[in-house]
């Protein structure tokens, strides 16, 4: 078992390696040998009842394509079941998640809205950032505003909902290459933060 991570399992054979990953009752692994594969296999149907679903591609609402060039996971489904429950199914679509004019604060003046619906929105949006680290300031931005949202606030989410609209097909490539290579990148508007008057910094990782 994994310290920090204790759904995650680890059984090493010489020199591979078997990954198990357990939530509730859903199970997924991956060897290095297939062999590990087959004997994992058969230790769990002598203990449980189980039925094995075969080559994964669909897990936690995460969607996952397996290709002889690498792995591409994302969320399309779940980014359209959002954009339904939400009724923006039909909202025309932005190329950008925010203005660059725009300065969020706490908008004490303008227009109170429905907070369960706010919360609703935001932490379905926090889920989907495990494919989508490219809306982590925007989503994270927004949740400061939870306790007391306003219209002004609602406005920038339904503005991240069009941008998803836009790019529902984006996220994450893992290539099987050799040549794979991690690129970060970072910017800060010093102090302008309307809140806190603090640094706001985001960091984007490719």
């Amino acid at each position: 078992m994994e310290k920090i991570d204790t759904t995650i399992f680890i059984k090493s054979k010489e020199n591979d390696m078997l990954l198990v990953q357990i939530y509730v009752d859903d199970i997924i692994f991956g060897p290095t040998n297939v062999s590990l594969c087959e004997e994992f296999d058969k230790c769990m149907h002598s203990e449980f009842e189980m039925s094995m679903m075969g080559e994964l591609n669909f897990f936690l609402r995460l969607q996952i394509k397996q290709l002889n060039e690498g792995t591409f996971i994302n969320q399309a489904k779940y980014i359209r079941d959002l954009l339904k429950k939400f009724n923006m199914e039909e909202a025309k679509t932005v190329k950008t998640l925010m203005s660059s004019s725009i300065k969020l604060d706490k908008d004490e003046k303008g227009k109170s809205i429905d907070s369960t619906m706010y919360k609703g929105m935001i932490g379905s949006l926090l889920y989907l950032i495990a494919s989508r680290p490219d809306i982590i300031y925007s989503v994270c931005l927004c949740d400061r505003f939870q306790s007391c949202p306003k219209e002004s606030h609602l406005s920038v989410v339904k503005r991240i909902l069009k941008y998803l609209k836009r790019t529902m097909d984006i996220g994450l490539w893992y290539p099987k290459s050799d040549n794979f290579e991690l690129i970060g990148f970072s910017d800060a508007d010093f102090a302008s933060c309307k809140v806190k008057e603090k640094t706001l910094v985001a960091i984007v990782i490719y």
